[in-house]
């Protein structure tokens, strides 16, 4: 199920299983591991705001990343793996294909961003450079993106992917209202 805009918030918890991962598909990015981590509390919980219920996918999120099972590290991992990479030539979700489009610039800068990329991922084996970029020009993205390399521990960039996560899900939420 495709959904446009998003439904009511205390509507969620009487939606089909299939509508709620749609829900999530619409904040955050397609993905099965966050379906299966999150579709059932969108139906077990009411939520007063889209707000809450971003801060209770978050709270799950977060849960994962201080877990300290492999296979916890690896779900959430996977759920960061979910988002694009930044300058990706294809990007699926329409939501990210707009909020990446002001990072296009020219074939210099896009190689740039593509060795940011891969300097991110050899230095966070298995996490995704995951930021809010609505609004930001894409050279601070780059310098971003560079003190995060530089300057961070795999536990804090795991804790830094799933802040981001739920400030794009937030803004994706404002507009999808």
């Amino acid at each position: 199920m495709t959904l446009e805009k998003l439904p009511p918030v205390a509507s969620i918890s009487t939606l089909s299983a299939e509508a709620r991962a749609g829900i999530l598909d619409l904040l955050f990015e397609p993905s099965t591991q966050l379906h299966t981590l999150s579709v059932p509390l969108l139906h077990a919980k009411p939520f007063s705001s889209y707000d809450d219920l971003i801060a209770a996918i978050g709270a799950q999120l977060t849960d994962l990343s201080l877990s300290a099972s492999t296979s916890d590290t690896q779900w959430l991992e996977c759920i960061l793996g979910s988002h694009p990479r930044l300058g990706a030539k294809k990007v699926d979700s329409a939501q990210s294909q707009a909020e990446q489009a002001q990072l296009h610039g020219s074939s210099e800068q896009a190689a740039r961003l593509r060795a940011l990329n891969e300097d991110y991922e050899a230095q966070f084996p298995g996490l995704r450079y995951v930021v809010f970029v609505n609004g930001r020009s894409r050279g601070a993205v780059m310098e971003d993106m560079r003190r995060r390399i530089d300057g961070s521990d795999v536990e804090s960039e795991r804790a830094t992917a799933v802040r981001a996560m739920c400030e794009i899900a937030a803004d994706r939420a404002r507009k999808l209202l």
